[in-house]
């Protein structure tokens, strides 16, 4: 049986050679082996034929064992992204507001002196008898998180003699990255547009802590663009706000910073002039026809600017719409990842005096926050709700609004500061009324990292004047 299938294989395989042969004779095609040159070629040994090469000239490629590239953002692996909990320190807190879970840390005076008692450091540090009535909520900045106020949490508990609370913005750190889209604040009183990375969200969260913390008032400290967050908390809740320090502020300051109030009575002027134009016109109809052409250009020229505005602000809007989409699409969050790669671990250094002081402990602190599920798309979502914050544009510019801020203002700054130039601040101190400003030599955009001691005692010096301590 098995005899007659191999001669029945073997005549189906030569059948086809047979007939193209008869074929070729037929035609008088010639065959290619009559090609002298072709018959001079070696013949290449067939799979069953034996092999003069060994076997290992022929390596066999199996699935799976071709070596994979992994994808690194700044030199951190984006294969396995995790959950902000698992990632989180021993001493992290997190808790729920308007259906986020915001990462946070909290530092006592008490706690504070007795980790120092215990490890032996000093039990009765210079401020140890100094309470203020207050607490203190730090507000990082862009691309920042809890970290860059670790080194600075523990001194300033001690110098207030109270609660010291960081929290972690939504996009930033380890709070957690939520689907603005699908996402919802149900069960809110709150009736105005919600949108977990807007400034609105942050400005509620910050007056939260302070309710967290069961004090009336507390004070503000932001760095860079958590000052703008100290500062609107401030506009939004004024009663709630004991002190504003800012610093390194990202606040722009007005070009004028001498009074901007100035006596101009248009509107009895206007009158006036109005009604001698009038007494004019009795005598003069040139004047009365003037007048009325006049006033019908002036109405004339309000509509066309009432027209164009709008079709600017249609067009602004159809801009914002068409780059927000951009941003959530594919190209966009690849682009933003493209851009932290290439710029996240440079900013870093750049925002030091000394970037050589910057190790590899300080990147790992900055990049930490990359390891967290959805960082890129979150990333994504506050830039586009900073593009698009509609609550923010129907207020006055903040630079605008400084005159109006009544409590105790500090504002700290670098000499060497290359991200928010020192004069930006001068100008800031001299838009606020009575704001005190220092400038801490040879330090960067990060006083409060850098210089942490001086950092400390320019703060515990502002403190004693605003309350007495």
């Amino acid at each position: 049986m098995n005899t007659c299938l191999l001669h029945l294989l073997s005549a189906c395989l030569a059948a086809p050679k047979l007939q193209l042969q008869i074929r070729r004779n037929q035609l008088n095609f010639p065959s290619i082996w009559e090609n002298p040159i072709l018959r001079s070629l070696p013949m290449v040994p067939s799979a069953s034929s034996s092999s003069s090469f060994p076997p290992a000239e022929y390596p066999e490629i199996l699935p799976g064992t071709r070596s994979k590239r992994k994808r690194q953002i700044a030199g951190v692996d984006q294969e396995e992204l995790q959950d902000p909990a698992i990632l989180a320190d021993p001493d992290s807190c997190f808790c729920e507001f308007k259906g986020v879970q915001i990462h946070h840390k909290i530092y006592d005076a008490e706690s504070v002196a007795t980790n120092l008692s215990e490890e032996g450091t000093s039990s009765q540090p210079p401020y140890a008898n100094k309470r203020v009535n207050f607490p203190m909520i730090l507000l990082h900045g862009f691309g920042a998180s809890i970290y860059s106020w670790i080194r600075a949490m523990k001194p300033l508990a001690q110098i207030t003699g109270n609660k010291v609370l960081a929290f972690d913005r939504p996009a930033f750190g380890l709070t957690a990255r939520l689907n603005h889209v699908n996402h919802s604040s149900q069960g809110s009183e709150d009736t105005r547009p919600f949108n977990p990375y807007s400034m609105l969200f942050s400005v509620l969260a910050t007056l939260y802590f302070i309710d967290f913390l069961a004090a009336q008032k507390a004070i503000l400290v932001g760095h860079s663009a958590g000052s703008i967050v100290a500062v609107e908390a401030y506009f939004e809740a004024p009663e709630r706000v004991a002190a504003l320090i800012l610093v390194a502020p990202a606040i722009l300051a007005p070009l004028n910073s001498g009074p901007v109030v100035k006596d101009n009575p248009s509107g009895k002027s206007n009158q006036s002039e109005g009604e001698d134009l009038e007494v004019n016109c009795k005598e003069n109809w040139f004047t009365t026809i003037f007048s009325i052409l006049s006033k019908l250009s002036q109405y004339i020229g309000q509509t066309i600017t009432r027209l164009v505005k709008g079709m600017g602000d249609m067009i602004t809007s159809i801009y914002k719409k068409a780059l927000s989409a951009f941003l959530r699409s594919a190209i966009g969050i690849m682009l933003v990842r493209m851009i932290i790669d290439k710029f996240g671990l440079a900013a870093v250094r750049n925002a030091w005096y000394d970037p050589k002081q910057v190790d590899d402990h300080v990147l790992q602190g900055y990049t930490k926050p990359l390891r967290v599920k959805d960082w890129d798309r979150a990333l994504v979502e506050y830039t586009v709700a900073m593009l698009t914050d509609s609550a923010s544009a129907s207020k006055p510019p903040l630079s605008k609004r400084l005159r109006k801020i009544l409590c105790p203002v500090l504002i700290i700054t670098g000499d060497s500061d290359r991200l928010v130039p020192p004069w930006n601040s001068e100008r800031l101190s001299r838009a606020i009324p009575g704001s005190c400003l220092e400038i801490i030599k040879k330090c960067g955009h990060l006083p409060h990292e850098e210089k942490v001691d001086e950092f400390v005692s320019i703060v515990d010096r502002f403190l004693e004047r605003a309350f007495g301590v």
